[in-house]
């Protein structure tokens, strides 16, 4: 098999991305995993001057070359490294469903919060990965983004079906085939992420706010208007409202949709571009309608019944958190147990029930019912049918378009 050899340098408009991801984006620590944490929570930044001034290494190496003697029948162990506030928390902050696991199997989990922000935690493996080496980890959990780079490098290990038999079985079909993974070979979600639009009733007067056309050319909603820092689910979403799909999208299409946002914003229509800081000013009603993520939608209606949350009828954007096993990793076989325990339904539903995101379990309702009934019912945990067929993707990226276009993304939100 030929080596892999691919710069992967990171662009000035990459990096300022992933530093808006990081302070206040997807990636940053979400006011329901603040309140949690008591409002203590800090994020690690020095992984991003390190990646600014130097680019990937090639692989050098291929997946073969890169698979290492697997230790887990006489290691009965493995090294999780997760993003803070992911696994479901019980008294003592113990984890419940790891602590069966490991009753369960005799093996032991060492699990770390460790991954603040994809690019700080790529800064940390990276080096190891291309030379080679063990990086200490068995599992890890990265955004689809990250996780398809890597795979493109020849970094992750193949997975073995035959020791995933509820995660193939189970997995929910809009998680089954994404373009940077075909068959998932590599990866399993952990956990979806939509993009969809939320709105304050008493700030709209009562109206519904249900499209992207309302958002960028309604008058009565301007000046109080929020788009999303994440390039992928603000474009992502105005391609849907234009009729285009993202999981095709070409240079033309992604320049008419920044064209259309940028006229948004010169006219006033909107108030600014946020990351997850929107949640405060649509509680306030200072925004009246924005793009949003299910996760914080959840916990900000719980607190405020003015919330509303909308699917357009155009489709809404999905991103995905996902379980992959590093190369050189010791423990190969039990990290692939972990993920197959991850997708029985009765410890999906557990985890489920505490992070709030859409679960990519099949046949997790009844189990998440028996916890709580609306969660269950709620379809930004559990899409329904007709939820899930709008659901998109933004297409996979080369190294060359991800920099072309959050170079474009940048110069509209003024980073």
């Amino acid at each position: 098999m030929e080596a892999r050899h691919e710069p992967e340098s990171l662009s000035p408009p990459q990096i300022a991305a992933m530093r808006r991801s990081m302070t206040s984006g997807r990636m940053a620590l979400t006011r329901r995993s603040l309140l949690r944490a008591g409002g203590a929570g800090a994020i690690a930044v020095g992984g991003l001057g390190a990646l600014g001034g130097c680019g990937i290494p090639p692989a050098g190496r291929t997946e073969v070359d890169n698979a290492s003697d697997d230790h887990s029948a006489e290691e009965k162990r493995l090294a999780f490294s997760n993003w803070t506030e992911y696994m479901d928390v019980g008294k003592g902050g113990r984890h419940p469903t790891l602590d069966a696991f490991q009753r369960r199997t005799g093996i032991k989990v060492k699990y770390t919060e460790d991954i603040n922000d994809n690019v700080e935690f790529f800064g940390k493996i990276k080096p190891q990965l291309a030379a080679g080496q063990d990086t200490g980890r068995d599992l890890i959990c990265v955004t689809d983004w990250l996780a398809a780079r890597m795979i493109r490098l020849g970094w992750m290990q193949p997975l073995d079906p035959a020791q995933l038999p509820h995660a193939y079985t189970n997995l929910a079909k809009p998680f089954r085939t994404p373009d940077w993974d075909p068959g998932r070979a590599h990866s399993y979600p952990w956990t979806g992420i939509p993009a969809v639009i939320a709105y304050n009733k008493k700030a709209t007067g009562g109206r519904k706010v249900t499209s992207v056309s309302q958002l960028l050319e309604d008058p009565k909603l301007k000046g109080r208007v929020g788009l999303l820092t994440e390039m992928r689910d603000t474009v992502g979403l105005t391609l849907l409202d234009m009729g285009k799909n993202p999981e095709t999208v070409t240079a033309d299409d992604y320049d008419a949709a920044i064209a259309r946002l940028q006229k948004a914003s010169d006219r006033g229509q909107v108030r600014r571009f946020t990351g997850n800081d929107y949640t405060g000013d649509l509680t306030k009603g200072d925004l009246a309608a924005c793009m949003a993520w299910a996760g914080d939608l959840i916990q900000l209606q719980s607190d405020n019944p003015e919330i509303e949350f909308a699917i357009p009828d155009a489709g809404y954007m999905t991103a995905t958190d996902n379980l992959l096993v590093p190369n050189k990793a010791r423990h190969k076989r039990n990290a692939e147990r972990l993920i197959d325990y991850f997708y029985e339904p009765k410890v999906a539903a557990k985890i489920a029930a505490y992070i709030n995101y859409v679960c990519p379990v099949d046949g997790v309702r009844e189990e998440l019912a028996k916890i709580d009934k609306s969660l269950a019912d709620n379809p930004l945990i559990l899409p329904d049918e007709e939820m899930a067929a709008k659901s998109h993707s933004f297409r996979s990226l080369s190294s060359k378009e991800e920099a072309a276009f959050e170079d474009k993304f940048a110069k509209l939100t003024g980073a």
